[in-house]
């Protein structure tokens, strides 16, 4: 490990960072923080999910990286050195699914489960492969778990510097309100997020305008993502009802629902309700496509998000590829894997704020102006960086 982190210190300076900053994804997903990383300079070699549904949206939109089907428990680190070969700078990626931290989760007892486990696998992937820099993201509530804190311990042991905290994703770009705890760490010196930049706001306009308009239960021909749900007779005199940024207490009477006449019922504003256009979209859940899942309408259409409109909220492309030609329409499974991605321009601030790292610390040649745009010497007031 000695011998390799003298090699990071001696890298190529007519190379450009890509050649030499090499990542592996862990718990990949359908390639959100893999893509974003990509658009800031870092190559990605390998990406690995134990969800083989992950593979046709991964290797599609990224051909020349390689997907593994691998339970993350099983995997040694051995392996996962042969992935990096001989890369001066090597940055582990592991976003372990955040379904056991959620809020939502700490409703069932999921403390014996294996998922919650997963954070200290890639730990101990950590230890075996002593990677130059490594990241994490997750729900906020991780940070209120044990094993979050025995994940510090070990980076700390290991004689990392980390740094942490909860990022709101729209000041980094995303049409979307979405809180995430962000995790970077070093062997090479100090390292943190970059600083937003609050000129880049966007919102729900800004982000699915153009795209054709949808019937409920309708299809683009020339998109079979943007497809809307259908809804029944009920729920659409309910959606017609709604008024963006409104909810079911905006409604006629007779189209409210007997359970939200309860006073336990009264504590749940933010269902059947319509986004704005002009602000950033609430967060997505793995549902977002269902009009009484959350407040998912549509603002001004009658009916809920199409799955092409949630994957652009979350910050893929328009013509990311998420199923095969020819496959059907599964809303439940396309949703999960929308829905559970991390957000692209998140991935894209991330792998800027590691290219920014590399050249202050490691060497790297000047980048190219976009990637230096409106950086200062600001510091986040709630940031944790550890030594």
């Amino acid at each position: 490990m000695r011998q390799r982190a003298k090699l990071a210190k001696k890298v190529d300076q007519t190379k450009t960072p890509e050649q030499d900053v090499v990542c592996v994804d862990l718990f990949c997903g359908v390639g959100g923080l893999t893509h974003g990383l990509i658009q800031a300079g870092v190559r990605v070699v390998a990406g690995v999910d134990f969800d083989e549904t992950c593979a046709h949206p991964y290797t599609a939109n990224h051909k020349e990286i390689a997907f593994y089907k691998h339970d993350i428990a099983k995997l040694r680190g051995s392996e996962v050195e042969k992935w990096f070969g001989n890369a001066p700078i090597r940055v582990l990626a592991g976003c372990a699914p955040c379904q056991p931290f959620s809020t939502y989760s700490q409703r069932y007892d999921t403390v014996g489960t294996e998922r919650w486990g997963l954070l200290n696998h890639f730990a101990r992937l950590i230890e075996e492969l002593k990677p130059d820099i490594l990241t994490m993201e997750n729900v906020p509530t991780v940070r209120k778990h044990e094993v979050f804190d025995d994940f510090i311990g070990t980076l700390q042991r290991l004689k990392y510097k980390v740094w942490y905290d909860d990022v709101d994703c729209v000041r980094y770009g995303l049409p979307q309100r979405r809180r995430r705890t962000v995790l970077l760490a070093s062997l090479h010196g100090a390292i943190e997020l970059r600083e937003p930049d609050a000129s880049k706001i966007r919102t729900v306009r800004d982000a699915i305008n153009t795209l054709p308009i949808l019937m409920q239960g309708g299809s683009d021909k020339e998109d079979p993502l943007h497809t809307a749900s259908s809804l029944s007779a009920l729920n659409l005199e309910r959606i017609q009802a709604s008024k963006p940024g409104g909810s079911w207490r905006d409604w006629p009477k007779h189209l409210i629902a007997k359970c939200h006449t309860k006073k336990t019922g009264k504590t749940y504003p933010s269902v059947y309700g319509r986004m704005k256009w002009d602000e950033p979209a609430p967060t997505l859940t793995t549902q977002f496509y269902g009009f009484g899942n959350g407040r998912f309408g549509h603002p001004t259409q009658a009916r809920g998000l199409s799955l092409r409109e949630g994957a652009i909220l979350q910050g893929f492309p328009q013509d990311y590829s998420f199923i095969a030609d020819g496959e059907p329409i599964q809303f439940k499974r396309l949703g999960r894997l929308i829905g559970n991605a991390v957000p692209v321009e998140l991935g894209r601030a991330i792998g800027e704020s590691i290219i920014e790292h590399i050249t202050r610390h490691i060497g790297q040649p000047s980048l190219s102006t976009n990637q230096h745009r409106g950086r200062d010497d600001r510091r986040h007031t709630r940031s944790t960086i550890l030594s």
